[in-house]
């Protein structure tokens, strides 16, 4: 395992035990290649089961940098209500309600 690096302003050493309970990170995983490799993929499943939608948000967003407040707000609100009218949205509430696995379109 690599020795911690000094970071921050006071210079002092931040191993994973220490990164992880302050919140640098999100999860350890053991130190082999293999116990990596099966968090990942348990990561990547998780997120391939969401709706794609929140991504498609995230690309919009990003295109609105350096616009002014009321530019982002305006473009908040009428992203939210195409987004609140989504066939995503009507199928997680419906398979909450039906206590079964969402199924995602991205639509």
């Amino acid at each position: 395992m690599p020795s911690p690096r000094r970071t921050g302003f006071y210079g002092k050493d931040i191993d994973a035990k220490r990164a992880s309970d302050i919140g640098l990170v999100n999860s350890l995983h053991g130190e082999s290649a293999e116990e990596v490799y099966a968090a990942a993929l348990a990561l990547a499943n998780e997120i391939a089961a969401n709706s794609p939608s929140p991504y498609k948000e995230r690309r919009l967003f990003s295109r609105h940098e350096g616009r002014t407040v009321d530019e982002g707000l305006d473009f908040v609100a009428r992203w939210n209500t195409m987004y609140l009218a989504s066939n995503d949205l009507r199928e997680a509430m419906t398979a909450f309600l039906e206590r079964r696995p969402p199924v995602f379109r991205g639509d």
